[in-house]
């Protein structure tokens, strides 16, 4: 029969980490029998299923609305409508085929941007075996009530949270969640304190984890939501989504154009009505200025620029899932990244051999490639220090479960971390796992248990034989008698054992003991802890999870670019600290923050925890919510933020970030949906790269906003000082589209193409506050579009001085501000390089696209229908060298400027 559940505890406001087995079960109404099936029906219908729920998907049509929601799109869109009012057909086909082109590419790329949730439920088990009324049931995970017993082996995933009720040799990959390293070694018969963070709760298993080794029972507690993934769930579902750097500053740059084009249009249309103009040159002249003002070409210009760019990050191994990113890692200021699979290899590592009191051994090699050996501190092993560390490997493969074998020419491994660990060693010393194994065949065993803490195996030929073991330290030494040293044994000092061990841990080691002895008569069936005495402590293995090789060149470039480096992980503040060492992020223990110390502020001003932040770089111990509020903090100082990572346990702090870039290979499925960008070879140095690519995006988008908004605002120029001159308007709304979309239109993506300078990593990152139209991009933009409009002003009134049709002289102003544009766009492929510096070829695309454009215009003089609609007509080639001689004092001028520019920055520089 079913005890009555405590409603006033269940579940929510209970830990049970906290309680006993008893206590537990009695809170959640269960025994060691499970739930009847009457009872587990009625908790699933006040529960629900256990099972996340399905996210309200994004239709085609919001993703098409979503194109249109820019300032830029807007002021587009009211110059088309007002354009179809005054009938100007051509006018509002130019716009709208921006619009529609811009819309179906922002569509493609958007497709498959919101699947958080779903990779989410995809990872909570289909199939759980439970305990229902003493009989053993395979059920639907879904079906799963809170006060459930389930059953769970080795290889299973878990497919709810519980409060363990037994185990046998219980240990779980929770890397998902806490981004611990190593798996964890459960236990049911603890109880915790309520402090206890998540990644050290050893009697609770979390749904989605694995169970590495062992087996257990578990009384559920919870379901669905309330299970630790589901809070994750929670999180991402109600997480606002953070807008990318560009796309902020594009946000502010286009409002901005938008209003100082506001009053420019009232001022002029003013002028117009006190002339004495009427209503429908008044409009048509505002038509012309909007074409004029607005970089009607920008929006395509901006999507093949990053898409550009997305493809040259895809070759440096950065994968780009949503297209305003790829310019975001340029931006950031701050990399916070996950230690573990991201900064290190995720490999467990054997790095040192120590022999307590005489000595130790360096390991060299990473990861789970078998390939190293030894060096001692003198250099070279000499032979007794050969044959030790012979006993110590052969030690760590026979008293092994793990596999290490090479199939197909590639090396495969299967089994518990530390045993591969152990074996990869033990074959960089040339003890190889088959032959040795082979020689000493498998008499008895004691598999390890973590209640144990140790594991014991007997080989030999059946007439005397040798134990080899291993295990934590402080349950080695109660067994051992003697230390193996390289010129023979002596009697063990257990002081400086555990001294020795000490030492390795504070240096963020897991540490194992190895120790050997022999049986001389006949060896028993079975061996037992009676068995395990006056053994030899052959040494202490230290073992890591290393840094990758090129982290350490990647953490220093990016503090060269001005890029702060900060690292978060579940791991215990020891290990974190050592790895921050390596990289430079600490010099000290006492740098670390933990969780605790973050908890311990929580209901405090946020400005105490911002300062908390703000002075540290390394942060251990940290649970999913906790990055969350690190990357939170850190946006509150006005850094733009890049979280990487390749857990569950990222996703959060992956979808707060400005950007999230999670790992390729390693990664979940979950931190890759959450991510804006992967990373398919889980390197951080292609972070690095990404950077580099996306400060040239960003780059390569203010040379065509320069050019495009220096070449606009020339045409105002033009267009002011015929009205203060009072001449007719110098060129046609249609002409000012076929200048703005074709001629310049082709330049401007041909720019998008531009490669990097050389110096991007050379460069501290843009400040958050600083706008796309900075002080020399102002500077730049005002000279060039005074040279440009007051030239072609002159030129428009000198030829029409002549008595030239007014037709006639708006065919030569258009012409000469093509060829403006055809010299201008040189002068744009950099803001502080000589036009001449540069190689022409380096840039084919450019140099071809722009005769292509001079072409084209020519092209259209020739052809009857185009000549027609542009009202433009063939001119002598003596008239087209004046105009280009006119149109290469642009030439002249902005390198003229470049020169003054960087001699006055190194004179500013040299005073300072």
């Amino acid at each position: 029969m079913d005890r009555a559940i405590d409603r006033n505890s269940m579940p929510e406001r209970i830990l049970p980490y906290t309680r006993s087995v008893e206590e537990a079960l009695k809170t959640y109404g269960s025994s060691s029998n499970g739930l009847g099936q009457s009872e587990a029906a009625v908790r699933l219908e006040e529960y629900g299923p256990n099972a996340l729920p399905e996210p309200a998907g994004t239709t085609l049509f919001q993703l098409i609305l979503r194109q249109f929601l820019s300032p830029l799109i807007y002021v587009l869109l009211v110059a088309a409508v007002v354009s179809l009012l005054l009938e100007e057909l051509a006018d509002a086909g130019f716009i709208f085929a921006v619009l529609v082109i811009n819309a179906v590419i922002g569509v493609i790329q958007e497709f498959h941007a919101q699947k958080s949730a779903e990779a989410l439920r995809n990872m909570v088990s289909d199939r759980a075996v439970v305990m229902r009324g003493g009989d053993t049931f395979e059920i639907e995970a879904s079906e799963l009530v809170p006060g459930d017993i389930i059953l769970l082996e080795s290889g299973g995933k878990v497919p709810a949270d519980a409060r363990l009720i037994h185990c046998f040799g219980l240990e779980v990959d929770e890397s998902l969640l806490t981004g611990e390293s190593v798996t964890v070694n459960k236990r049911s018969d603890s109880e915790l304190d309520p402090e206890t963070p998540m990644a050290d709760r050893i009697n609770m298993l979390f749904s989605g984890t694995i169970v590495a080794r062992g087996r257990g029972h578990g009384v559920v507690t919870a379901t669905g939501l309330q299970t630790e993934i589901g809070h994750l769930a929670q999180a991402l579902s109600s997480a606002e989504e953070v807008k990318a750097p560009l796309v902020q500053r594009m946000e502010k740059f286009t409002i901005g154009i938008a209003m100082v084009l506001g009053v420019v249009v009232l001022l002029l249309a003013a002028i117009e009505f006190q002339h004495g103009t009427g209503w429908h040159e008044v409009f048509m002249l505002s038509v012309a200025l909007a074409v004029s003002a607005i970089p009607e070409g920008l929006p395509v210009a901006l999507t093949v620029a990053l898409a550009i760019g997305m493809n040259r990050m895809s070759h440096r191994n950065v994968i780009i899932r949503r297209l305003v990113a790829v310019e975001s890692l340029g931006s950031c200021t701050v990399i916070a990244s996950d230690k573990t699979g991201t900064l290190t290899l995720n490999q467990l590592t054997v790095r040192r051999v120590v022999i307590p009191g005489s000595g130790e051994w360096e390991i060299t090699g990473e990861g789970d490639l078998p390939e190293g050996g030894a060096i001692s501190s003198t250099g070279s092993l000499s032979a007794e220090e050969d044959m030790l560390l012979e006993k110590i490997c052969q030690t760590a493969v026979l008293c092994n479960e793990a596999v290490l074998s090479k199939r197909d020419g590639e090396w495969v491994t299967h089994g518990d971390a530390v045993d591969v660990a152990l074996l990869i060693m033990a074959h960089k010393m040339g003890v190889i796992q088959a032959p040795t194994q082979n020689s000493h065949p498998l008499l008895a065993q004691i598999p390890y248990e973590s209640e144990r803490g140790f594991a014991a195996s007997l080989h030999g030929d059946g007439t005397e034989g040798d134990l080899f073991v291993k295990g934590a330290l402080e349950q080695l030494l109660p067994m051992c008698s003697e230390i193996a040293l390289p010129g023979g044994s002596r009697p063990l000092n257990i002081e400086m054992a555990m001294s020795e061990m000490e030492k390795l841990a504070e240096q963020g080691y897991r540490t194992l003991a190895l120790a050997h002895g022999v049986l001389p008569e006949m060896p028993p069936e079975e061996i037992g802890h009676d068995h395990l005495k006056g053994l030899t402590l052959l040494g202490i293995v230290a073992m890591i999870d290393p840094l990758r090789m090129e982290s350490q060149a990647a953490v220093f470039a990016c503090q060269q670019a001005g890029i702060r480096t900060c690292m978060i992980t579940g791991d215990h503040p020891s290990t974190a600290f050592v790895i921050a060492r390596e990289i430079g992020l600490a010099d000290r223990i006492d740098q670390v923050v933990t969780g605790h110390d973050l908890k311990a502020l929580d209901g405090e001003d946020k400005r105490v925890f911002d300062e908390l932040i703000a002075n540290s770089n390394v942060f251990a111990r940290v649970e999913p919510g906790q990055k969350a509020a690190i990357v939170h903090s850190l946006q509150r100082a006005g850094h733009f933020v890049a979280v990487t990572g390749d857990g569950a346990n990222d996703a959060p702090s992956l979808t707060a970030a400005h950007v999230g870039v999670a790992m390729g290979k390693r990664g979940t499925d979950v931190a890759k949906e959450c991510s804006d960008l992967v990373i398919t070879d889980d390197n951080f140095a292609s972070i690095v790269a990404g950077v580099e690519e996306g400060r040239i995006v960003y780059r390569n988008i203010r040379k065509v906003i320069f050019l495009l908004i220096s070449t606009g605002a020339a045409e105002l120029v033009l267009f002011f000082l015929a009205m203060l001159a009072g001449l007719p308007l110098p060129l046609t709304a249609v002409q000012l589209l076929w200048l703005n979309l074709v001629t310049n239109g082709i330049q401007d993506v041909a720019l998008a193409f531009e490669p990097g300078e050389g110096n991007e990593m050379k460069q501290p990152p843009r400040s958050p506050d600083e706008p796309i139209f900075n002080r020399i991009m102002i500077e730049r933009t005002l000279i060039s579009a005074a040279v440009m409009g007051a030239l072609a002003f002159l030129t428009f009134q000198y030829l029409f001085s002549l008595g030239m049709e007014l037709e006639t002289a708006r065919n030569s102003t258009l012409l000469l501000m093509v060829l403006f544009e055809n010299v201008h766009v040189f002068n744009c492929r950099s803001e502080t390089r000589s036009v001449f510096s540069h190689n022409p070829l380096r840039n084919r695309l450019l140099l071809f696209g722009t005769l292509t454009a001079q072409l084209i215009h020519i092209g259209a003089m020739y052809w009857p229908s185009m000549a027609g609609v542009l009202h433009i007509h063939p001119v002598t080639m003596d008239h087209w060298f004046d105009l280009l001689a006119i149109a290469l004092s642009m030439l002249v001028v902005m390198e003229l400027h470049k020169w003054l520019h960087n001699q006055w920055g190194l004179y500013s520089k040299q005073s300072g």
